[in-house]
């Protein structure tokens, strides 16, 4: 299994969900760059369990040990390392799951997989877990966009069939991106917040989950970033966001919608503001044939209901061959999209960063 992606700026994450510890290397950031890690701690904490009945209770604080690469809090050139200790695992309450699959979970391909071996505790590397050095990472990349004038945020859309409003896709702003992510839960909506809360906690008192779809959006990106066909922005994003666990789908600007328009209805007209050529209307979600255009670039994550539920369910004995049902036991969140929502802006942060290194070359971000 490959634990590793990215071109100008590679990331490599390890650990398990209940192992010593998990973490990040980070290899190709420019030397020189000074971060700010009050506010990388400030985005580990949104991601962070434990905070409410909305997650999962497992404590964790997510605290980042950076073994190496910064000095100071300035990027030297080597390899940033940066290792997060579980200290709040509860291993026993996986025991059964080597033999009793839980359904819809990584737990029987993954058996079949490593013959066993698999670390299945807390779902080992497969777990939510792992996004929070995918996190510590995506901070990082946040802040050299930021100062670049690119800025990244996402609310959360929809929560099974209560929907919140989407981003203006032609106007939406650092302001807009700024107010929403500053939410203890990011709609921009707070009504469409407030029933969707009502349904997340509906789902956990019935033992049972929820998913929904985050809406995320770039801004700020100048035109010609992408490297078609195989590195187009859409394929570089989409890689990442699909190393989030729970994720299903993902579609950028109009995305499946825009299969019941007519190309009259779906064609974004080119307009003259000042000195900049673009879109009256974002249909294309910032990106044509795999570039940006300079306007927003917007997708849509679609996130699963949480396969580890409280409730009985069928699955099969694997060393028996027979049919046997499962509650599963431990700590889950009955909800993933809530804490989502910033992997997704860093999954988003790590790959647009890379495409800019890629396209100006390291010594243009010192």
């Amino acid at each position: 299994m490959s634990s590793s992606i990215g071109n100008m700026v590679k990331i490599t994450t390890f650990g398990q969900s209940h192992s010593k510890g998990i973490g990040v290397v980070i290899d190709g950031l420019p030397a020189g760059i000074k971060f700010d890690l009050d506010k990388v701690k400030a985005f580990m904490k949104r991601r962070s369990p434990g905070q409410n009945l909305l997650s999962t209770q497992r404590k964790e604080a997510d605290v980042v040990e950076i073994i190496s690469g910064l000095v100071e809090g300035v990027t030297c050139g080597a390899p940033i390392c940066g290792v997060i200790t579980n200290t709040d695992a509860r291993s026993f309450d996986y025991d059964k799951l080597l033999d009793v699959p839980r359904p819809m979970h990584a737990d029987f391909p993954a058996t079949v997989k490593y013959n066993g071996a698999n670390d299945i505790r807390g779902g080992g590397q497969f777990s939510g877990r792992l996004t929070a050095p995918l996190c510590f990472a995506g901070a990082l990349a946040i802040e050299l966009l930021e100062q670049r004038g690119i800025f990244i945020g996402a609310h959360i859309l929809s929560i099974a069939e209560e929907n919140d409003s989407c981003f203006d896709a032609v106007s939406v702003c650092e302001k807009d991106l700024k107010t929403v992510i500053s939410k203890e839960f990011p709609t921009l909506d707070d009504n469409a917040g407030v029933a969707m809360q009502a349904v997340i906690q509906q789902a956990r008192l019935d033992q049972d989950s929820v998913g929904g779809v985050i809406e995320c959006a770039v801004t700020g990106i100048p035109v010609g970033v992408g490297e078609p066909i195989y590195d187009s922005i859409e394929s570089r994003i989409s890689a990442l966001i699909f190393g989030i666990p729970a994720v299903k789908g993902i579609e950028f600007g109009a995305g499946f919608s825009a299969t019941k328009l007519r190309g009259s209805e779906h064609n974004d007209p080119f307009i003259v503001e000042g000195d900049s050529v673009i879109t009256s209307t974002n249909n294309h979600g910032g990106i044509l044939g795999g570039i940006s255009t300079g306007m927003p670039i917007l997708f849509k994550t679609a996130f699963k209901p949480t396969p580890s539920i409280s409730k009985t369910q069928q699955t099969v004995s694997l060393s028996q061959r027979k049919a046997v049902e499962l509650s599963v036991g431990g700590r889950h969140d009955p909800c993933v999209v809530l804490r989502a929502v910033p992997c997704v802006e860093a999954a988003a942060a790590i790959a647009i960063l890379d495409l800019l290194i890629e396209k100006d070359g390291r010594k243009q971000w010192i």
